[in-house]
Parts: structure tokens; sequence; C-alpha cells
């Protein structure tokens, strides 16, 4: 009989290792199953997944899967967290973005778990002599203030330094970042910024404002034109840098550049991409710092944004979910401050009750779920480790590119950069396209009958520079098109879905069907006859057997019933009377804008 320990629990050292290739030939025995017959690093390979920058992630990863000792919490290279006790003293700072001169919803905001404020100034923003009505109330010694001002920065930053001395918030009290950000500007509006400027602020802050920074190094700019986790991280080190020469240039020590430098990155609710970008940018910045001389100025602070590439104005309800894993991404990656971006950000103007959601994602994550308790918790996960130093070289080797093309500014002036942002991002229009990025209530389970979500329109950012793109930007140009036909005849257009066979038989693909012409806004009719429908098209919805045996007959019977075109959904073989087939990995959105064309649709 076995005597357990005292304590009931058992190690499992007593065990054997199984050996990685034992492991390979049970994967390729279940992929034999399917009709693939590889074998050993291949049929571990038939499993993995392909990321951007050339990165691809594994099914199974091991303690062989090595990566660079990642240091403790609040020591160089940073990659667990700039501070010793990470966000563990009271969670991360939850910063809320207010675009309009509402100081009621400041206040609000404040009042109910939101601790410093961003504020957009200027074009596209709150107006600068607004600035003090928008604060009225607010205690500027406790809640941090960040400005984004872009060409209106000097007059915005002048406006809160004049609000500070007003108030009589001495200037070791001041909190938050002015916000300067000359080669952002550059990118969002294509005119280049004041430098001038930001480095007068920076001297400012370094000699008199301690607790104030001066400059944002702003990757959301970069993030929004389309591009990779890499490509971010490759242009906020250029940006830093950049700032970095400047400042010292205009005598700064680089431990004093540094400090006056916040870098701000997108969350995305692919949260393992996030946890380790987060924890890239760290390490990557410290080796900035290394190479400048001052390795211990490497600490970034870090700002992220829950993403609005990823926001959707179908079904914006589900961006709940999306920004509650981006958060909850962002807060594993060590993130200093988090801005939840409303549900309804990407319809106009939020409402208090989207506000209040956003504000109580990060506090529900704090102050609930504890997140904040424990610092680095994917730390030692060999995935996330393996993960952030692969994205770290990725986006290292972009830093590099850019710096051979003469800079930040040079790449950005020459258009080589937005070339390499659009590549990547038609690349995804491609999996997007196709539904192997599938974009939930919109280009998957989306809702035909949703009641519409009404918002106040936004004040329109500056622009000029480079492109914002949204994930749902195609179907959502195809929903566009069915809602106006809506309009204009009181229906959608419409397609008829023939079901043969039992429903074991049909039933997944119908649903398939039914799925995909939703996302371009055409209603599917599975019930009566193709007369009654008020359908010029059908697709057959089966299994291959039956399609053998009945495919060309029921496409025959929907022909003679008035069907001007017949749809196929699978790609068994050939069949008479069938026009096209519709599958899995077809490009959705070139099936469907050309069924909306034949349907007379605009």
């Amino acid at each position: 009989m076995t005597v357990l320990p005292d304590d009931g629990l058992e190690l499992a050292g007593d065990f054997p290792d199984v050996p990685h290739e034992q492991w390979q030939r049970l994967v390729a025995g279940v992929l034999r199953k399917s009709g693939k017959e590889v074998e050993g690093a291949e049929a571990e390979e038939a499993l993995s997944t392909a990321l951007e920058d050339g990165l691809r992630t594994r099914p199974l990863y091991t303690a062989h899967d090595t990566a660079p000792e990642p240091g403790l919490p609040g020591f160089a290279p940073f990659v667990r967290g700039g501070r010793a006790e990470g966000n563990a003293l009271g969670g991360w700072d939850v910063r809320q973005r207010h675009t309009v001169a509402d100081g009621g919803a400041v206040l609000a905001d404040l009042e109910n778990g939101v601790t410093s404020l961003w504020l957009a100034v200027g074009e596209g923003g709150i107006p600068v002599p607004e600035l003090g009505r928008v604060l009225d109330g607010v205690f500027l010694d406790l809640a941090p203030v960040v400005l984004d001002a872009g060409s209106e920065t000097g007059p915005a930053a002048r406006e809160l330094l004049r609000l500070y001395e007003e108030r009589g918030v001495a200037p070791e009290a001041a909190r938050g970042n002015l916000g300067a950000d000359p080669l952002g500007q550059e990118a969002r509006s294509g005119q280049e910024g004041d430098f001038a400027t930001a480095m007068e602020f920076a001297r400012l802050c370094a000699e008199g404002y301690p607790g104030l920074r001066a400059l944002t190094v702003d990757a959301l700019p970069y993030h929004e034109a389309g591009g990779s986790a890499a490509q971010e991280l490759g242009c906020s080190l250029a940006t830093g840098v950049a700032y970095l020469r400047d400042l010292t240039e205009a005598g700064m020590s680089v431990g004093q550049a540094c400090a006056q430098l916040e870098f701000r990155y997108a969350a995305t609710a692919d949260q393992f991409l996030t946890i380790a970008k987060l924890r890239a940018a760290r390490r990557l910045w410290a080796r900035v710092a290394e190479v400048c001389g001052a390795p211990r100025a490497g600490t970034q602070l870090q700002h992220v944004v829950t993403s609005p590439v990823m926001m959707t104005r179908r079904d914006p309800w589900v961006n709940m979910l999306r920004t509650t894993i981006a958060t909850l991404a962002a807060g594993a990656g060590g993130a200093d401050a988090v801005t939840v971006l409303p549900f309804d950000h990407a319809l106009g103007l939020p409402d208090a009750f989207a506000r209040r959601i956003a504000r109580n994602t990060s506090t529900i994550l704090i102050e609930e779920s504890h997140l904040a308790r424990v610092i680095d918790p994917a730390g030692g996960s060999w995935y996330v480790e393996r993960l952030t130093d692969e994205l770290a070289h990725a986006g290292w080797e972009f830093f590099r590119r850019i710096e051979r093309l003469g800079g930040q500014a040079a790449a950005l002036r020459s258009g080589d950069l937005a070339r390499d942002l659009a590549d990547t991002w038609q690349a995804r229009r491609k999996k997007l396209a196709t539904r192997r990025e599938p974009v939930t209530g919109v280009s998957e389970f989306p809702h035909l009958a949703e009641k519409p979500v009404a918002r106040q329109s936004a004040p329109e950012p500056p622009s000029g520079g480079l492109p914002r793109v949204r994930r749902d930007e195609e179907f959502e140009a195809l929903r566009a098109r069915s809602d106006a036909h809506l309009a204009a005849t009181g229906s959608r257009p419409r397609i008829f879905l023939a079901a043969i066979g039992p429903a074991a038989a049909h039933t997944a693909r119908l649903t398939f069907a039914s799925n995909l012409f939703q996302a371009g806004g055409i209603e599917p009719v599975t019930d009566g006859a193709f007369e009654d429908s008020g359908a010029t098209e059908a697709v057959l919805c089966s299994s291959d057997a039956l399609y053998e045996e009945k495919a060309s007959e029921v496409a025959a019977e929907l022909r003679s019933a008035g069907a001007s075109h017949v749809f196929l959904a699978g790609r068994p073989g050939q069949y008479a009377g069938v026009d096209a087939y519709v599958f899995a990995g077809c490009d959705a959105v070139a099936v469907l804008s050309a069924t909306l064309d034949r349907m007379g649709v605009s």
C-alpha cells in the first residue's frame, strides 16, 4: 500500500518523461484520419498557426522552447514590468478619453473609478479656451491630465499650465503628459509637427514639473493604418529614438530625455499577442537606453488603448467582449495606464451607459478578478516567453529598416512606411474577406434584424496622413447597400436556401450559407417554395452524397421556378445547372458584392 505524504499530495516526479517524438506520432495518427499523411515535425507544423511578421504559433511549447532570461520586475531589461511592485498596490491607471467639452461626463468618470483623464484638444476635440470649463471641479493635484492636441499642442499645454498655477497646484504635484508628439501628428495629418515646441516643453517639465512628461510616443497611428504588432513596435522605437536625439542635442542627458517620454500602444482581442507586445516593447526600449549609455533610464511608461481597428458598427454590443479581453491582456502585459474605448466608439459620441461600462471593465478586472495583484502573471509561460522573444526580434528588425531609411520622419515623408503598412493590411484584408479571420456579429453570425444603435456624430479627427482602417469596413459597405435597399423597397434582398434531404445531411451547410449571405445583408429564406420566397437566386445545401444524387435535378427545378442563379454550398464536383460554389475560405466579399450587383442592389 502506498503511503501518501502528510499533505495528501504527490508531485509528478515519479512519472517518466514523454518524448516529444511520441507526441508527434500521436498527432500524425490523428491527422492521418483526416486524410493528411505527415510525420514528425511536419505533423506538428500542420497544427501551427501563421501570424503576421513571419511568426507562427505552434500547438505545443515545452521547457526546450528557450527564450532569454526576462529578469525581475523593476530591473533591466524590464520585460516583467517597469516597477518592482508592478500594479499590485492599486491596479493600473484607469484613463478615459474625452473629445467634447462635457465637464459633467469628466466628473462622472472621476467619481466612478477613473483615475486620470485623456483629453483630445484642438482640431477634432475640445477647444483650447474650453479646457478650464471642462476641468472645472477637477482636483488637478489628484487627477493626472494627458493632452492630445496635435497642431495645437503649444496653446493647449500653456493653458493647462496656466490652470495649474491659477488653481494653486504646486509644480511638483502636477501629473500627466502635455502630449507633444510631432511625428505622431505628422503621421495623422501629413503635416510636419512642431519639434521646437516639443523641446521647449520637455526642458520646462524636466526643470520644474517632475511629475509631468512632455512627449508621447504614440504608436496608434501605425496600428490604425493596418500595421502589425512588430511594425507598431518598430515605429514606436524609431519615434522614441528620434525624440532622444532631439532632446540630447538640446542639452538634456539621456536619462532626462527618457523621463520625458510616455509610450502608447494598442491592445487587441488577441490576448497573447498583446501581452507579448507590451513585454517586448519594454525589452526593446531597455536595449535602446542601454546602447545610449543610460541603462537605468530604460523603464518604459506604457499607456495602452483598446484597439479602434477591432471595434465594429454592427452588433456593437460584442465590442464589450473584445475590449474586456484586450483590457485583460493590457493588465497582464504590465500596462501602466489603460484606456477602454466605449463599445459604441465606432458609431459616434459614447453615451453615459457606454462610458460606465468602459470604466467598469478595468474596475472589475482590478477589484473583482484581482488581476493586478499578480506581477507579470503570464511570465514563465513557455509560449508567452517565446512569443515575446520572437516579437522583440521582429520589432527590432522593423526598427532597423526604418533607421536605414533615414529615421521615422524620413520613412513617413518618403511614403516607404505607408507602403509597408498598406502591404500588411492588404494581406490581412484577404483573411477578413475570406473569413479566415472572423468578425463576430459582422462576417460571422450577423443579425440582420438587429435594431441600429444611433449616436450623435463625434468630431472628425485630424486626417491627411496615414489612413485609418477597420476590420469591418468591407462587410459594413455591403450591409449599407442592403440597408439602402430596405429603406427604398421595404425589404432586404433575399436568397433561397434549398435544403436537400434530412437535417443531418443539410444543417451544417445550411447554417454556413445563411451566415455567409447575411454577412452581406442578404436575407436567407429557408421555408416554402422558391416562387413564394421573393428571391431571385438559390443555394443548394446538403451532403456530398446527396449532391451526387440530386443536385442537378434540384438545380433544374429551381431554374424552372425562375432562379436566375444557383449556388452550391461546398465544392465536391461539377453539376448541371449550378453556376458557382460557396465554401469555407471563399472570397466572401467578392461573392456577396457580385450577388448584390446581380440583384440590382446599388
